[in-house]
């Protein structure tokens, strides 16, 4: 897997550190971030979408994402547009 680190958490602590890279052989974006919690968890679990099957899988996480971070998610979606051209 060839991950590039995109960014951490500006405000990140020692043990916090939300984290955005790009898996370039995957054309992914990869996130590290605090656990929903269970009432986030079980409300977006009960959600229901169109073509979507209710609940969250096995093998799937609701993470957050502090939105401080959101220029690093836009510059790991350029990353990981250009990964993908190539």
């Amino acid at each position: 897997m060839a991950l590039l680190f995109i960014g951490i958490d500006p405000e990140t602590k020692t043990a916090d550190s939300p984290t955005v890279w790009v898996d370039q052989e995957k054309h992914e974006l990869v996130f590290q971030g605090w656990k929903a919690g269970c009432a986030l968890e079980a409300e977006v679990a009960a959600w229901e979408v169109p073509g979507h099957a209710v609940g969250i899988p096995e093998d799937e996480a609701v993470v957050r994402i502090p939105a401080r971070m959101v220029p690093m998610i836009r510059e790991a979606c350029d990353a990981v547009e250009r990964a993908a051209v190539r």
